[in-house]
């Protein structure tokens, strides 16, 4: 019962006649932080998310705070650099939920364990002070040791480097309640069903939006200063309430990809390292990670067209993680040893040369 009053009187400070400073479209990781960072500020907030907080992407990836070890095969930098000096705020701001990790590549041919040897030490530089533990390289025996039930055949030793790992979920919880206490309002099963704009055609601008509380079915005006949508991977349906009537649909700029983990148990992967697959069959990373006793496998980068709430993994991407899990692991996993699997979908920016 308290938490029906709760949601009352949340529901009832959102109806109260006011302009926020700021409303934000999105109960994820990223609308949570933008709704932190402003309250911190000491704007007022509101924040509305359809479904449950961080029930999309932001609790569905591999766990990993990480730096961007592929983006820098990939020359790109300042992205890395930027990525490294968020992983040391989140492992300064939540150790409770944020830890670093030691992470092991296995080579199979005689020069990976040099080539990428090479490459994580850069990644070392890059962090600096922020860097986490030495890069080393590692015989074949200390890579058996620290990666038992890899596979031995054909190992020519290994890399070890450091990352970083979370509770994606907790983590966004957490940004949630602070920003809560910092005198944000937010709520969950709240969707925005349009948005409220002012002047003439063609230079209409948005101030603020209507959410309808999905447990009543009853709709708001919430009018705001600012709006920011942080919808993720469903960006383009809000950016598309946008426009006047009868005007085009907006181009859209997200081309969405799914990723596929998979759980299997522990005893595929004993001890306290991950495993990191530079570069599978088609090119992919892949990981092996520790997580609360059992293993998670992945991940796949499959483009989707459709933005289940749900999505449900492809056969093929299944297969293909259990196909690359058998080349590395000294047991391949089956189909029946898949304990749990989720997907998320990925909002990767749409190339401006594909049609909208």
């Amino acid at each position: 019962m308290s938490q029906l009053l709760e949601r009352s009187t949340l529901l009832a400070r959102l109806r109260e006649p006011r302009d926020w400073d700021l409303a934000v479209i999105g109960g994820g990781a990223t609308g949570l932080g933008v709704a932190l960072d402003a309250a911190v500020r000491g704007f007022s907030v509101v924040l509305v998310e359809s479904h449950d907080f961080a029930g999309g992407t932001s609790s569905r990836a591999t766990k990993l705070a990480h730096g961007g070890v592929r983006y820098l095969a990939q020359g790109n930098v300042g992205l890395v650099r930027e990525a490294l000096h968020e992983r040391s705020a989140m492992l300064a701001n939540a150790p409770h939920v944020a830890q670093r990790l030691p992470f092991v590549m296995p080579g199979y041919h005689w020069w990976e364990r040099g080539f990428y040897g090479v490459g994580l030490k850069a990644y070392d530089a890059l962090a600096g002070r922020q860097g986490l533990g030495r890069t080393e390289w590692l015989s074949t025996r200390r890579t058996l040791e620290l990666l038992p039930g890899v596979q031995p055949r054909g190992l020519w030793g290994g890399v070890r480097y450091w990352d970083g790992q979370f509770d994606d979920a907790r983590f966004a919880l957490l940004l949630a309640r602070t920003a809560a206490a910092r005198g944000a309002l937010l709520l969950n099963h709240c969707e925005t069903v349009a948005l409220l704009r002012e002047g003439p055609p063609g230079a209409a601008q948005v101030r603020g939006l209507v959410v309808r509380d999905r447990e009543t079915g009853t709709e708001t005006r919430v009018r705001a200063r600012c709006v920011v949508n942080a919808t993720g991977v469903w960006v383009d349906a809000v950016r598309d309430m946008d426009r006047d009537a009868g005007a085009p649909h907006r181009p859209p700029m997200v081309a969405p990809s799914q990723g596929v983990h998979l759980v299997v148990d522990r005893g595929f992967l004993p001890g306290n390292h991950a495993l990191l697959v530079p570069k599978t069959e088609d090119g992919r990373v892949m990981f092996a990670v520790p997580w609360y006793g059992k293993t998670i496998l992945g991940t796949t980068d499959t483009p989707r067209q459709d933005l289940a709430r749900e999505p449900v993994a492809f056969a093929q991407d299944v297969g293909f993680i259990l196909q690359e899990a058998g080349r590395y692991l000294a047991r391949a996993p089956q189909r029946g040893d898949v304990r749990s699997v989720w997907v998320g979908l990925r909002p990767l920016v749409k190339p401006p040369s594909e049609d909208g």
